[in-house]
């Protein structure tokens, strides 16, 4: 019977396109893609297309709204900044979007930001050359709510830091940014007999020394750039284009930089993504011109790649290419 719904779910959408379907491309999710997916958009319009309307939603948001069907009231594609849950697969099985394409369209690094006007000193007041260093263990520490040891300032953690007090501006849980951290850091970086008894690594402190921030990562820069001595996690693209502003912690010993995201030294490197909605191809006006820019050469290694979207290895970006050729003789 499920199979006899989704069906009837497609059909009543072919039949209905031709007189109902939107003229504009519906892009929804994460706020780390976002500014790449504005680019290609602006191209777009630029080149007498209409333009897509995109809304920075988070990659969890984005990801429930492309979920809920089919059809011209639900969004083309959605954005993510991690691959989609099982969970989120489900979900969209449930809604009858059956048939997704996911795109790997680059890859970034999370920057442990700080403002680029504040000079960090080890204790006795020299000054750390090359900016600050911390380590996944020590990040955790600082941002843990179940670490038992509660550190106030970066001192409390390591004698060698500075006694500056604990300020770290961090994604809300909607952010994809904020899924791959936790992943990546707080996951990897618990320290296990620091844990009270049955707690939680991936949990935030709740006293104050962490604070949510929302979907706009322009503002996690004027945060910190204005706060002297707090951090800000976001993406590499929100360093790289605002570097007189912010200046970013190395973690693990190694500095952000796009040759150590491309090949995954950097320790809080993670891929970006976008998912199509099969169902939607060749109905929505514009939809597969405005893939074939996104992945295109002039836009990855030209003005992407200016504004921060690290590219895929060659045997990544073939595969890419592959699946959105196989997309275009869909319908």
């Amino acid at each position: 019977m499920k199979k006899i719904i989704v069906s009837l779910l497609a059909l009543s959408f072919a039949v209905t396109s031709s007189a109902s379907a939107r003229d504009y491309i519906s892009i929804v999710g994460s706020s780390t893609v976002y500014p790449f997916a504005t680019l290609v958009a602006e191209k777009m319009a630029s080149e007498g297309m209409k333009a897509p309307v995109i809304e920075s939603t988070g990659s969890g948001g984005g990801h429930k709204l492309f979920c809920a069907g089919v059809g011209v009231e639900h969004p083309d594609i959605t954005n993510s900044s991690r691959a989609q849950k099982d969970k989120e697969f489900a979900l969209c099985q449930d809604g009858g979007v059956t048939d997704i394409v996911e795109v790997r369209v680059g890859n970034d690094g999370i920057a442990f930001a700080y403002s680029a006007d504040y000079e960090w000193k080890y204790t006795n007041g020299a000054s750390m050359a090359g900016g600050i260093d911390l380590s996944k263990e020590e990040i955790w520490q600082a941002m843990a709510r179940d670490n038992k040891n509660a550190p106030e300032t970066w001192f409390d953690i390591d004698k060698r830091l500075p006694k500056v007090e604990i300020s770290i501006m961090a994604p809300p849980p909607s952010s994809g940014t904020r899924d791959a951290f936790d992943s990546l850091v707080m996951k990897k970086g618990c320290v296990k007999d620091m844990l009270v008894a049955d707690g939680d690594c991936k949990a935030y402190r709740e006293d104050g020394h962490v604070i949510e921030g929302g979907e706009n990562d322009e503002l996690y820069v004027e945060h910190i750039s204005k706060e002297q001595g707090a951090f800000g996690i976001f993406g590499y693209s929100f360093l790289a284009n605002n570097e007189d502003k912010v200046a970013a912690a190395k973690v693990n010993g190694v500095e952000i930089s796009m040759e150590g995201i491309q090949d995954y030294s950097y320790p809080i490197a993670r891929p970006l993504f976008f998912y199509i909605k099969k169902a939607h191809v060749g109905v929505i006006p514009g939809l597969m011109d405005y893939v074939n820019e996104f992945v295109s050469e002039e836009a990855t290694e030209g003005y992407l790649l200016d504004a921060g979207l690290v590219e895929l290895s060659p045997a990544d970006r073939a595969k890419v290419l592959d699946d959105i050729a196989n997309l275009k003789n869909y319908k």
